[in-house]
């Protein structure tokens, strides 16, 4: 995502000096910013309680117990310790840790750098997925000679790469998705080693928790969520922007400030957030508390209207196709459920057999929560589930209609990874035979009279080897894999 604007609401903390898109150097950031004076690990883990410090990556896990974990898993073990900050930021419609990371990568390096000391840790290493922040986090080590103990980490962008496992493998290495099982990285993370692992704003926040001391931090948000929240607001927004927000203020006066209409519907918390319909969120607070009561999620503090010109069900079953393709593939939920999940979303949209394809999504919803490697089948289960609900009035129109009539604007990014070649059917050899089906459930699907229907659009990468073996496999011959022409290759750069 390219740079967005900077605004905030009140008198700004981590924005601070960032409203005209410059980026802090050393000289400047000192300027803004005191240096945090050094604290040892209980000093540590009892600041973070003070100030009501949790993650802002999505998972909202409290930071003095991540802090406590990997300690006491370090002294455990007999060893060293790794502060990791994640600034992979893979959902498409997020850009508030990018701001950081490129305009003030300083605040970010001040909170690392206070976790190391009090851990005594080995390294910083800061895990990015943009070259522009990768140069800036760079410049910042350079800057404060930090060359020995801290580094920068580029790993490929993909939606499932910050997931903490994938995040971790990808450091060491390996290729960056879910390992599979599940385990901490405050026991076993980058190298083996116990590994603090948290975002870029969490850092950043730790950084402003210190300078500001918990009393000073607790003045502005609410009493169990104090200091302010990051969001990037896009979607529908007339002037979407990176906003920083004290706790607690309502979404309506966010949504405003940027020139967005709540309309239908507003996504909260990403594409594992969920929807809240138009006149609930306006009156909704901004906190990990108010959100959860109006049915939301803070997650990784992305809020997107869709506004009233696009087909919501539309903008849906794009996101819920890339979500299918941005999965790691190696659990059922995911090569499976979630192409099941999008076809049928698809079908919603389409105005095809409506009933039976919203009953599909929620049957399959059903088979593929709490089941999968990670977390993403049930990020992606309360997406669906929750726009399902929203839009119930859409679905019916849908269903009575076959469609509302409005097209599908692409308000909502979802562009999967780069694919290069597409499917084709010979149909005077097909005989209908449902093989290529089988093999790419959710890609391709068997109409009414029991052919397939071919997608127009490319193979995602990921599924390149089993769109091969439906090529292989074909008992009339009739299918095959040819690139993508330099005409579609303009269409998709445009």
């Amino acid at each position: 995502m390219t740079a967005l604007a900077v605004r905030h609401v009140g008198p700004p903390r981590l924005t601070k000096g960032l409203a005209d898109g410059g980026r802090l150097d050393w000289d400047a950031h000192r300027a803004l910013h005191p240096d945090p004076r050094p604290l040892t690990t209980d000093q540590l883990v009892a600041l973070c309680e003070a100030g009501r410090l949790h993650g802002r990556g999505g998972a909202a896990f409290p930071f003095a117990r991540k802090v406590r974990a990997t300690a006491d898993s370090a002294v455990r073990r007999g060893k060293r310790t790794i502060v990791v900050v994640n600034g992979t930021e893979g959902e498409p419609g997020s850009a508030k840790d990018k701001a950081l990371l490129r305009g003030a990568p300083h605040l970010i390096l001040d909170g690392a750098a206070l976790a190391a000391t009090a851990l005594g840790s080995l390294e910083i290493i800061v895990a990015v997925t943009d070259e522009a922040a990768a140069g800036s986090v760079r410049d910042a080590i350079a800057e404060r000679d930090l060359g020995g103990r801290a580094r920068v980490a580029l790993l490929p962008e993909r939606f499932v790469t910050g997931e903490s496992g994938a995040l971790v493998r990808g450091i060491n290495g390996k290729r960056p998705i879910p390992p599979g099982r599940k385990g901490r990285a405050s026991t076993r993370g980058v190298d083996g080693l116990p590994t603090l692992l948290s975002n870029a704003e969490t850092y950043a926040q730790l950084a402003v928790l210190a300078g500001l001391g918990p009393a000073g931090y607790r003045r502005i948000g609410t009493p169990d969520e104090p200091g302010t929240v990051l969001l990037t607001v896009t979607g529908s927004a007339r002037f979407p922007a990176v906003v920083e927000t004290p706790a607690g203020a309502p979404l309506g006066h966010l949504l405003d400030l940027c020139g967005a209409r709540a309309g239908e519907g507003v996504l909260v918390g990403g594409y594992h957030g969920a929807w809240l319909k138009g006149e609930v969120a306006t009156r909704t607070g901004v906190s990990r508390a108010g959100l959860a009561a109006a049915g939301g999620a803070l997650g990784a503090g992305i809020v997107m209207p869709v506004g009233r010109g696009t087909c919501p069900l539309g903008e849906c079953a794009r996101v819920a196709g890339y979500l299918a393709a941005e999965s790691a593939g190696q659990c059922g939920p995911c090569r499976l459920g979630l192409p099941d999940i999008a076809g049928a979303f698809a079908d919603i949209a389409a105005g095809r057999g409506v009933a039976s394809a919203a009953e599909a999504v929620r049957r399959t919803v059903g088979m593929v929560e709490g089941r999968g490697a990670c977390a993403h089948p049930d990020g992606t289960a309360r997406f669906v589930l929750s726009a399902l609900e929203v839009f119930a009035a859409d679905v019916a129109r849908h269903a009575s209609d076959g469609g509302c009539g409005r097209p599908t604007l692409g308000v909502l990014p979802a562009e999967a990874e780069a694919a290069e070649l597409r499917l084709e059917v010979d149909w005077s050899r097909c005989d209908g035979h449902g093989l290529c089906a089988d093999v790419l459930r959710g890609t391709v699907r068997m109409d009414e009279y029991n052919y397939p229907v071919i997608p127009t659009e490319p193979i995602p990468a990921r599924l390149e080897a089993d769109a091969r073996r439906a090529v292989a496999i074909c008992p009339g011959l009739a299918l095959r894999l040819v690139p993508r022409t330099p005409h579609e290759k303009a269409g998709r750069a445009s």
